[in-house]
């Protein structure tokens, strides 16, 4: 039971040994990267940075990658803390702590918070952000300032002062950097038209602006010691509504790093005497700003969901899946504006299943269900991506076959009856088809189904008449 909740991220275990090595391989160094970048901005303790994104890259890592790269981990904190301060048993005792910190870190998010798609629900980021941000990252920072303080490498009385430095650093690392990872690792990626593109080329013009206003020191003399870390904002509201939660986390990563270089230059509202508090009070505001925009955006995704949930329920059989006679009616009347503008005809089919009545009273209604999903399976893989198919209602099908005539719905037809012959589940079906073109033969959509009607049941009459 407990296995199950690391092995939940392991796309690892599925490839080959090389492939394993050369992730591992390619893993710590870059931990060992970020790392080295993090503790340029130490100053309590040359191995305690408030900024560390190497624990967010960590727990994104076995997120994504199982927990099977956990050497690359442990080998890139390792090395990390073995060329920055203490010996070899301090740096195992930080290594051993950074990778326990990731591997609980994602027992947690795979347990609770449903492992990689934590940021798609507000209760999920919510509990992201304290198991995986705040409780896991307890355990980075005991190991870690312990280990310095009974290897002779730091002082016990600044214990307090120092695991608070690194607890913070850990936090802000997985809260800030695991999402924008996990959630540019998934699929589909974005496919923007050229208005999205514009508007996300202004978006993140406005919010660099902006955050070179509140951090960078631009037009210091006007914002200097005034309260304006707010005016970010709504650019991050702006990310949230407009793009997602990917984009989101994006705007975030840009804000939080050009607020680390402004306020490492003695700009910015978090300015204090000490560098170390200055980035203290700037990891809290980012983490409540990170927290807050990723909410946000969870829930502008998930109204978006629920939104075109009901709009499909509201526009789709609930037996066939197909199409209903609403939106039947709403593309016919489309069909026909766009004749209106362009003078192409266009031709519905309609499609009787042959005795379902029968069907209903030898099998059962459960098989009368299933012939009609069956004829409605059969219309989605013949009918072209152009064409609608859909329920008319009851034992009836409609498609709109846009741009064609006479010739196009034979072709059609003759599609569907081969189909529907090649379809040998018990109990065998059948369908009668009739065809009507617009405006040849109706004018309204009335005039139109009318006319594919009786075409229909000339044809369902004359096979009769064969048969007898």
């Amino acid at each position: 039971m407990l296995g199950q909740y690391f092995r939940q991220g392991e796309t690892l275990r599925r490839l080959g040994t090389s492939v394993r090595v050369a992730a591992i391989g390619l893993l710590a160094p870059i931990y060992f990267v970020a790392g080295k970048l993090g503790l340029k901005l130490a100053f309590v303790h040359s191995s305690i940075s408030p900024v560390w994104p190497a624990a967010g890259i960590a727990v994104a890592a076995f997120l994504l990658l199982g927990i099977e790269v956990w050497p690359a981990i442990f080998i890139g904190a390792f090395f990390v803390n073995l060329t920055t301060a203490g010996n070899v048993a301090t740096s195992l005792g930080i290594a051993a702590g950074n990778t326990l910190e990731a591997l609980v870190a994602v027992y947690f998010v795979n347990r609770f918070a449903r492992g990689r798609h934590a940021f798609d629900r507000t209760q999920d980021i919510l509990k992201f952000a304290l198991l995986a941000g705040g409780v896991s990252a307890c355990i980075g920072a005991i190991f870690g300032v312990t280990s310095l303080s009974l290897g002779g490498f730091a002082q016990w009385s600044h214990y307090r002062a120092m695991y608070w430095t690194w607890w913070q650093g850990d936090t802000i690392g997985v809260i800030v950097v695991t999402p924008l990872l996990v959630l540019w690792s998934g699929t589909p990626r974005p496919r923007w038209n050229v208005d999205q593109i514009a508007e996300a080329v202004g978006l993140l013009s406005f919010l660099v602006t902006v955050s070179l206003v509140i951090f960078g020191g631009l037009f210091s003399s006007v914002v200097r010691d005034e309260p304006v870390e707010f005016l970010c904002i709504p650019f991050l509201i702006w990310a949230a509504f407009r793009f997602g939660q990917r984009e989101a986390a994006t705007a975030l990563t840009v804000l939080a790093g050009i607020a680390i270089w402004g306020t490492m230059r003695g700009d910015g509202p978090f300015v204090r005497p000490s560098h170390n508090e200055s980035l203290l009070l700037l990891q809290a505001f980012m983490g409540v700003v990170v927290v807050m925009t990723l909410v946000l955006a969870a829930e502008v995704a998930e109204r978006k969901s629920s939104m075109e949930k009901i709009q499909e329920m509201a526009l789709s059989d609930p037996l066939t899946g197909l199409a209903n006679y609403r939106r039947l009616v709403d593309v016919i009347e489309s069909e026909m504006r766009r004749f209106g503008r362009t003078g192409r005809p266009f031709c519905v089919l309609l499609l009787d299943l042959d005795g379902l009545k029968k069907i209903n009273d030898t099998f059962g209604h459960v098989a009368g269900s299933r012939a009609l999903c069956r004829l409605a399976d059969i219309l989605r893989v013949t009918c072209r991506e152009t064409d609608l198919a859909a329920r008319y209602g009851g034992d009836e099908f409609a498609v709109v076959m846009p741009e064609s005539e006479d010739d196009g719905a034979r072709r059609a037809m003759r599609r569907i009856t081969e189909n529907v012959a090649k379809d040998t589940e018990k109990p065998r079906i059948s369908a009668s088809i009739g065809a009507a073109v617009f405006p040849r033969d109706g004018v309204s959509i009335s005039e139109l189904l009318e006319a594919a009607d009786r075409a229909l049941y000339s044809k369902k009459n004359k096979t009769r008449a064969a048969a007898g």
